[in-house]
């Protein structure tokens, strides 16, 4: 059952009043480059791809570069196509129309603040964005609407996000990517960064969010760039950089984890688990099924060869070329993926198996809540 028809059921059935075509009138986003729509800009952007602004970025669907890190739409604009609202503009665009939420993602945002990785000497590939900066953003939106808290300020606060989806994207993959080759180990960096994601999220509660999707990390060892960076003898049952994808289980392990928690404190809270690694495993597994022809091999890029990719020559320098039909490809950059990817990966999220409760769960708790 798509998403669409499962919510004109719901808003249809005798016991069930709403007079939107949808459940939700805003959504706000949070995460990475994965889930970006325009907030970084190649000048600020991660240092191994900060061609964004250039093409063939945006060449599928928007005919031009929008600062997203694909060849056209991402899961969010996917996210908002299903419940007929607007793709969601980037917080750095002040002159956009927010009625329908706001997207606070950052290109190379990592988990744990910034500050942790300049005490610590590291610099490569980061950007000065957090978790903490996109909850100061946000925090600006809601003080303007005069949210405060859900205690203080409770029909302010409603107002402003009872009907309103929290999307939190893929978050933390660049703190492990950042540190690599440094001293800090990865389960410092998984404990800082789980303990920044749940205080992050309590903090979204506390304002009144009630309905908030998280989104697990990708299958990291199964991105072009980690074949770049691997020796060829750390491979998985699925040819993937094993040790990565065993620190990206872990992760999300003690992620789920903490999430239970979260949904014991706040039982008002309705909280799913959007399991991107699994997700992006089926679709690897049944890649053909697709039309994907090509599961490592970046579609733009540099050097040909079974992987496509250089990290001095990354997608939109002047060195690089891009392949004819990026539908074809899982990997558009060597980092990110193509439009053709985030569909069916979206379309798993919310009509699939791969959100935990299932997203209908959601959806009639929303509509049921009036």
């Amino acid at each position: 059952m798509s998403l669409i028809t499962y919510i004109f059921i719901l808003l249809t059935s005798s016991h069930v009043s709403c007079s939107a075509a949808s459940p939700f009138k805003k959504i706000y986003a949070f995460g990475d480059s994965y889930t970006d729509t325009g907030n970084t800009k190649t000048s600020t952007g991660p240092t191994a791809f900060n061609y964004v602004s250039n093409p063939p970025y945006g060449v599928t669907f928007f005919h031009h570069p929008t600062n997203r890190y694909s060849d056209g739409r991402i899961v969010i604009d996917f996210v908002a196509e299903a419940l007929s609202l607007p793709f969601g503009p980037p917080y750095r665009n002040p002159k956009a129309d927010r009625s329908h939420g706001v997207n606070f993602a950052v290109g190379g945002a990592t988990a744990i603040r910034h500050g942790f990785f300049v005490k610590n000497n590291i610099s490569f590939n980061l950007v000065p964005q957090s978790l903490q900066t996109q909850l100061v953003w946000f925090n600006k939106i809601l003080a303007n609407e005069g949210c405060k808290d859900s205690h203080s300020t409770p029909r302010e606060c409603k107002a402003a996000l009872g009907d309103a989806l929290i999307w939190v994207g893929e978050i933390g993959a660049n703190d492990y990517t950042s540190t690599l080759g440094s001293s800090i180990s990865s389960k410092t960096i998984q404990f800082h960064a789980l303990t920044s994601v749940a205080g992050f999220l309590q903090a979204l509660i506390n304002k009144g969010a009630k309905y908030i999707v998280v989104q697990g990390l990708p299958p990291i060892g199964c991105i072009t760039y980690s074949f770049y960076l691997s020796s060829p003898d750390d491979r998985d049952e699925m040819g993937c950089v094993a040790t990565v994808n065993r620190r990206t289980m872990s992760h999300n392990a003690a992620l789920q984890a903490r999430l239970n928690t979260l949904r014991k404190q706040n039982p008002q809270s309705v909280i799913l688990y959007a399991d991107y690694y699994n997700t992006h495993l089926a679709l690897l597994k049944n890649a053909a099924k697709y039309g994907f022809k090509e599961q490592y091999k970046a579609c733009c890029g540099y050097g040909g060869g079974a992987y496509n990719f250089d990290v001095f020559n990354t997608c939109g320098s002047s060195s690089s070329t891009s392949c004819a039909n990026p539908s074809e490809y899982i990997n558009w950059d060597g980092a990110h993926f193509t439009e053709a990817v985030y569909k069916v990966m979206t379309n798993a999220f919310l009509n699939g198996s791969y959100c935990s409760p299932p997203f209908h769960y959601l959806l009639r708790k929303k509509v049921q809540s009036g």
